[in-house]
């Protein structure tokens, strides 16, 4: 089956960084624009930042300026830099196409900003 696979995340103090990864097949990334996406407790998923079709970026108004997605995809991973972390980005983290949807949802990685 089709998947992405997330990881790096973890516990950080307010002001730290960190980096996530998302691993899939050559398949996804050569077809399909893939984003990063964040669920917090009681609230709905939303888009954190995400590559389009035309290879541009897009980011949420919250993080811009201090997350930054990248990709190697001689490795068909995805990267989600984070920098100046606040605990309003505690939340679990996904990649998926973008739009989202095309694969299935994975686990996510958990990230946890607080003191």
């Amino acid at each position: 089956q089709v998947q992405l696979v997330e990881s790096g995340g973890g516990l950080v103090q307010p002001g730290g960084s960190l980096r996530l990864s998302c691993a899939g097949s050559r398949s996804i990334f050569s077809i399909y624009a893939v984003g990063w996406y964040r669920q917090a407790p009681g609230k709905q998923r939303e888009l954190v930042a995400a590559f389009t079709s035309g290879r541009s970026t897009n980011y949420a108004d919250s993080v811009k300026g201090r997350f930054t997605i990248s990709g190697d995809y001689a490795k068909n991973t995805v990267y989600l830099q984070m920098n100046s972390l606040k605990p309003d980005d505690t939340a679990v983290y996904y990649c998926n196409t973008n739009p989202p949807g095309i694969v299935p949802w994975g686990q996510g990685t958990q990230v946890t900003v607080s003191s």
